[in-house]
């Protein structure tokens, strides 16, 4: 293992960039295969890159990669790059989701996203056999990753999704001196890990980012770097203005921004990835047949929870198309 001198060497690629980047939503067609509806698809990539968005996931948790081939996740990275450049911005930051159930899938995979074209990889722990992942196996994975990968890796610390594996602070703290381990997205909510990581690494070689942005402005003030946000998938101007008030040090601007932004994302909380899509697909004017998840999972039909979601992500429309107008 590459490991470096202290927290004061420098990485062997490029840091995580900070700022908002969103794990983009996956849009499947209303048929037996539910293929991509790539049609759909493209128009909400370009919603999400014309937006000013600083990065894009795919294959994250929101764009349902559990439920993606290999060849699909490869698709949807060079669509994305192919699009970033017919609309000006080649340089945006493209993040691939690559998992598995072993360390010989998960490299693969980040082999695929280089190929394709991305310029990081967000990493679950794997968990299927989670009852044999003690802290010694999760830190030797992400280290033999790590080792392995073309990309920067990015560590995705969501315990809900991971059959409750968590990378505590003192692994983030060994891991952090990797020359290929980037940062940590939090979806554990752990402020203090935020802060604690600042303590240690500069954001240049080790980076901490909120997993929701309803707690964007706390993780900024303690050494945060940005988030990887769902809620940028209906309200990317939103949760920017956010990052921009909090980082230029307008604070009472920024309370109120996190405030009225913390009310609205409950809905994507609450309403889990199938009322995400339901409700990302009203608001931006997509057919429903394309917002419903792929099978198993339901679909978002109850008409009581559907007039809940749509009340409560009502509360940042105006500022939304205020802001695009800008």
């Amino acid at each position: 293992m590459t490991i470096s001198n202290g927290t004061n060497g420098s990485k062997a690629g490029k840091p995580f960039p900070p700022g908002v980047h969103v794990p983009s939503l996956t849009w499947f067609s209303d048929s037996p295969n539910q293929e991509i509806d790539w049609d759909v698809q493209k128009k909400h990539l370009s919603f999400l890159i014309e937006s000013g968005l600083h990065g894009i996931v795919l294959a994250g948790t929101n764009g349902e990669a559990v439920t993606l081939s290999a060849s699909e996740k490869s698709q949807l990275v060079k669509t994305t790059r192919e699009l970033a450049i017919q609309l000006g911005r080649p340089e945006l930051t493209v993040i691939l989701g690559c998992g598995g159930g072993s360390t010989r899938q998960v490299i693969e995979e980040t082999r695929l996203a280089k190929d394709a074209g991305a310029d990081f990889a967000l990493v679950l722990v794997p968990s299927y056999f989670h009852f044999a992942m003690n802290e010694d196996a999760i830190v030797a994975f992400f280290e033999e990753l790590a080792d392995a990968s073309p990309l920067p890796v990015l560590i995705y610390n969501f315990p809900g999704v991971s059959a409750g594996l968590d990378v505590n602070s003192e692994m983030l703290e060994k891991l952090g001196h990797h020359l290929n381990i980037v940062g940590v997205k939090l979806t554990c909510g752990g402020i203090a890990k935020v802060a604690r990581v600042r303590s240690q690494f500069e954001p240049e070689q080790f980076c901490a980012l909120a997993g929701q942005s309803d707690w964007l402005l706390p993780a900024i003030s303690v050494g945060g770097t940005g988030t990887i946000t769902g809620l940028a998938n209906i309200y990317p101007r939103a949760c920017l203005e956010l990052y921009d008030l909090a980082t230029s040090g307008r604070v009472k601007e920024a309370e109120t921004a996190q405030i009225e932004l913390a009310a609205v994302e409950w809905g994507f909380a609450k309403g889990g990835i199938n009322g995400t899509k339901w409700v990302v697909a009203k608001y931006l004017g997509y057919p429903e047949a394309s917002c419903h998840t792929r099978r198993p999972y339901p679909r978002f039909s109850d008409a009581k929870k559907q007039a809940w979601i749509v009340e409560t992500m009502r509360g940042l429309e105006v500022k939304e198309k205020s802001l695009g107008k800008k």
